[in-house]
C-alpha cells in the first residue's frame, strides 16, 4: 500500500486515544514457536493450560489467520499518576496492580480498535480482525517486530518512547501495509527489573517462571498458593507491578490520557478488613466493571487472607478467623494460615 494510507492510518489512530502505532507480518515472529516451546517443556506456565492448547496458533500468527498480510500493532498508555509501589509498606490495606485500579481496558481498547479497523475498511477495503490479550497472539514478539518497544528481561514490552506501562492491542488485516523496523533491545546490563521480584520468578534474563509470579499466583492460579510463597505476596491481593515499576525506562513514559484508566480512589490501598467482610454480591457489587470481577469472589478473599496473615496486625486476625470454616477450601486453608501467622 501506498505511503499515504499509512501515514493517515497512525495519525487515524492517534486520534482515536492511542500512543503509538506500529506494523510487521505475521510471520514475522519466526523465533516464537521454538521459545513458547521451551517455556511450557519447563511447566513454567502452571496451570494456565489454553497456552498448551492453542500453542500452534500463539506461535506462529499466520496460523491463525492465514489470509492476513500485515499486523498494527497500537500501544496504550496506563501510566500511574503516583508510585506504583507506594501502597506495599500500607500492611493493613491491600495492594492492586496498577492496570486494575481503573476500567477493565479489555473493553476499552477493543472498542478502540474496532473502530480502527471500520475506518481502515472504508479507506482501503480488505478484511480485518482485533485482538487485545484475550486472543492466542504473541502481542509483544509482534509489538518487537514491528518497533513498538523489546520485550525486557521480565518478558514485558518496554518502549523508548513509553516506558512499560501500556495496553497491546493488534489489528490483522488482509491489506498489504509497508512494516515498520523492529525495535533493538536496550536494556543492556541493567537488571533492576529481575532483582526487585519478591518471589525470584526469573530463573534467567527473558524468562519468567508464571508459578512463581505473583500475577500469575493472584490471578491466574486456582486453589490454595504454595505456603513457601504466601509471605512473599505481602498485601498484593491482585496483580504485582515491582518488575515494571523498577524499570529505568520509565522515566520517558507518557501520561495516560485515558480516563478510565485513572485510579478509582476506593481501589487505591483499600482496607482489608473492610475486603475480608465482602460477601459474593458485595464483591460483584464493588468490582464492576474491573478487571479484578473476573477472578471471582472466593480466589479474591483468598489473596485478601494472605494479605491478612502478612499484615503483622493482631486486630486482623478475628476478620481472618470468620473464614475458617468457609465451604471453599482455599479460602478455609488461607484464613487458617492467616490467623495461625497473627497468632505468632
Amino acid at each position: 500500500m501506498n505511503g499515504g494510507l499509512k501515514d493517515r492510518l497512525v495519525a487515524q489512530a492517534l486520534a482515536e486515544g492511542f500512543d503509538a502505532c506500529r506494523i510487521c507480518r505475521p510471520d514475522d515472529v519466526p523465533q516464537v514457536p521454538a521459545r513458547l516451546a521451551a517455556f511450557l517443556e519447563k511447566g513454567y506456565h502452571g496451570q494456565m493450560r489454553w497456552l498448551e492448547e492453542r500453542s500452534h496458533w500463539r506461535g506462529a500468527p499466520q496460523v491463525l489467520w492465514p489470509e492476513a498480510k500485515s499486523v498494527i500493532v497500537l500501544g496504550e498508555s496506563y501510566t500511574p499518576e503516583a508510585d506504583p509501589l507506594a501502597g506495599l509498606t500500607r500492611r493493613d490495606c491491600g495492594n492492586i496492580s496498577v492496570y486494575a485500579r481503573g476500567r477493565d481496558y479489555h473493553d476499552t481498547v477493543k472498542k478502540r480498535l474496532k473502530r480502527l479497523a471500520r475506518w481502515l475498511i472504508a479507506e482501503a477495503g480488505g478484511e480485518v480482525k482485533v485482538f487485545v490479550d484475550t486472543a492466542p497472539v504473541p502481542e509483544k514478539p509482534l509489538g518487537q517486530a514491528a518497533g513498538l518497544g523489546w520485550q525486557g528481561k521480565h518478558t514485558n514490552l518496554v518502549s523508548r518512547a513509553l516506558g512499560n506501562w501500556f495496553f497491546i492491542g493488534s489489528v490483522f488485516t488482509t491489506l498489504e501495509l509497508a512494516p515498520d523496523a523492529a525495535e533493538a533491545d536496550h536494556c543492556g546490563s541493567c537488571r533492576a527489573c529481575l532483582d526487585i521480584c519478591p518471589t525470584r520468578a526469573f530463573p534467567a534474563p527473558y524468562q519468567l517462571d508464571a508459578r512463581r509470579c505473583i500475577s500469575y499466583l493472584t490471578i491466574e492460579h486456582k486453589g490454595p498458593v504454595d505456603p513457601g510463597l504466601r509471605p512473599l505476596l505481602g498485601n498484593r491481593i491482585y496483580g504485582c507491578d515491582d518488575c515494571l515499576a523498577a524499570c529505568p525506562w520509565n522515566k520517558f513514559a507518557v501520561a495516560a490520557r485515558e480516563v478510565k484508566y485513572h485510579a478509582r480512589a476506593d481501589l487505591v490501598a483499600p482496607p482489608l478488613a473492610g475486603l475480608a467482610g465482602l460477601d459474593e454480591a458485595g464483591f460483584r457489587a464493588r468490582f464492576a466493571g474491573s478487571p479484578i470481577k473476573r477472578i471471582g469472589w472466593a480466589r479474591f478473599l483468598r489473596n485478601v487472607l494472605y494479605a491478612i496473615g502478612n499484615s503483622g496486625q493482631a486486630s486482623l486476625r478475628e476478620v481472618a478467623r470468620v473464614h475458617c470454616e468457609d465451604a471453599d477450601a482455599a479460602v478455609a486453608d488461607a484464613a487458617r494460615w492467616a490467623v495461625a501467622r497473627l497468632r505468632r
